[in-house]
């Protein structure tokens, strides 16, 4: 693991970043969201293969779907076509994997490019990639590592944001992640990490409820903690979903449903925040259809009750 906390915050990465430190600062207000702007979408459902059907004939209880870039990039003719045909019937919220904003080495141009292109076709009204870093030293990790909540790891991925800004008008807002263990170098806290990095680079946050409410579990303290940390103005999207228990650890397996506790955390962050829309993920042990329709509804209600979306399924079918 040593080897790859270098990666993120590799010595000769450290001057590149001073180096433009003082452009991302002086650029960060004019590419800051004006969350007021964003359009309200509700509740929808992360997109997956298996849901097409279901998805399609029930899209009046539907209010958007968050598709998973990755899945759309160097394929073949079919899936675009499914891409076409879920963006004739819903709004699309494009949901990056393996950009590696957190990278001391950079961006990799050809991902970038393809991210870029793919949300320029789609033209959501935002997108949404993970604090995190997914490769090191030129070798791509196959998952999401956590960076150092440290000045330093926020000067790298202010760095990276501002190119992918210069390049997009699309507001990009960003994901809190689940990590087995932090890393040295710790300087901050996480809300504090994360207040200053939206404050820096004008995103907003996708806060996922999933992964705040599974590490307090795992690692100790108390999610409304974390949550009074967190600049909630700035919050524009949710993730909720359920996990489970394994020999005492939480997982974050998005394959069970929504436990009260996340709930909870929903209700006392819509009642705060100025949140868009909520994506329910489930990828394993997939339910009966009825039952995600069923949680869809039960967060729409949640929304409504504070004011967020309005009453009618708005999924532009």
């Amino acid at each position: 693991m040593e080897g790859v906390v270098e990666g993120v915050v590799a010595e000769g990465a450290a001057a590149d970043v001073a180096d433009v430190a003082g452009a991302v600062d002086e650029d960060c207000e004019g590419s800051a969201i004006m969350i007021s702007t964003l359009p309200a979408l509700g509740v929808g459902l992360g997109f997956r293969e298996p849901f097409r059907s279901d998805v399609l004939f029930h899209r009046d209880r539907i209010d958007f779907l968050e598709i998973t870039a990755d899945h759309y990039l160097d394929v073949p003719d079919g899936k675009l076509q499914e891409l076409e045909m879920l963006a004739d019937h819903f709004t699309l919220i494009p949901h990056g994997l393996s950009l590696s904003l957190g990278s001391a080495e950079g961006l990799d141009q050809g991902y970038r490019n393809q991210i870029v292109d793919l949300v320029r076709r789609i033209d959501p009204p935002w997108w949404s990639e993970h604090v995190a870093f997914t490769r090191a030293g030129g070798i791509e990790l196959g998952h999401l590592a956590p960076v150092p909540f440290s000045h330093e790891a926020i000067d790298i991925l202010a760095a990276n944001i501002a190119e992918v800004q210069e390049l997009l008008d699309t507001p990009l807002i960003l994901e809190n992640i689940t990590y087995d263990f932090r890393l040295p170098g710790d300087e901050l806290d996480e809300g504090a990490f994360l207040a200053k990095l939206t404050e820096r680079t004008g995103c907003g946050l996708l806060l996922d409820l999933t992964n705040l409410y599974t590490n307090a579990m795992n690692h100790g303290g108390d999610p409304i903690d974390l949550l009074d940390q967190l600049p909630l103005d700035r919050v524009v999207q949710l993730h909720f979903v359920g996990g489970h228990w394994e020999q005492g650890v939480l997982i974050d397996s998005h394959s069970q449903p929504v436990p009260a506790q996340v709930w909870e955390l929903m209700d006392f962050v819509l009642a705060r925040a100025p949140v868009r829309g909520a994506i329910l993920e489930r990828d394993e042990n997939l339910p009966p259809f009825e039952s995600l329709l069923d949680e869809l509804e039960r967060a729409r209600q949640l929304g409504r009750k504070h004011g967020r979306w309005p009453s009618p399924t708005s999924n532009g079918s």
